[in-house]
């Protein structure tokens, strides 16, 4: 793939996961000082690994929840604990994920977690997300 073949492929897979309404924040939100960063994530994030066939997305979810809580990016785990509903997974399934967090990330970081991926779940099952007031 071309770079703007990789982009439209990265969109394509970005709004299935995220959800329209959060890609269309980030994109209104776009200045010219963030155009290339959202063009990079856009491209290579969601059009490069996100699309490659290894890997299914409830796996995809997994492994990126896992990582967000290992690095203590909790600004951007309630959006994943969003798109891993939307990749087929359950609310006892994302448990069990940051369950195994507490183990090899830590009691911690897991806690913490647990806080951010429960107030997303209430605000997914009241029909909100985090964008919404």
């Amino acid at each position: 793939m071309n770079d703007e073949q990789r982009y439209a492929a990265g969109m394509k897979v970005r709004r299935e996961v995220l959800g329209d309404a959060h890609v269309d924040r980030a994109h209104d939100r776009t200045t010219e000082f963030t155009a290339d960063f959202q063009d990079l994530i856009t491209r290579y994030a969601w059009g490069e690994i996100w699309t490659r066939p290894g890997l299914d997305r409830r796996t995809r979810s997994c492994i990126t929840l896992t990582a967000l809580v290992a690095r203590g990016h909790l600004e951007e785990l309630a959006m994943h604990v969003r798109a891993a509903l939307r990749n087929g997974l359950t609310p006892d399934e994302i448990k069990e994920v940051l369950l195994q967090t507490a183990i090899y990330c830590g009691v911690p970081a897991a806690n913490s977690a647990f806080a951010v991926a429960q107030r997303a779940l209430a605000e997914e099952e009241d029909g909100r997300d985090a964008g919404e007031p």
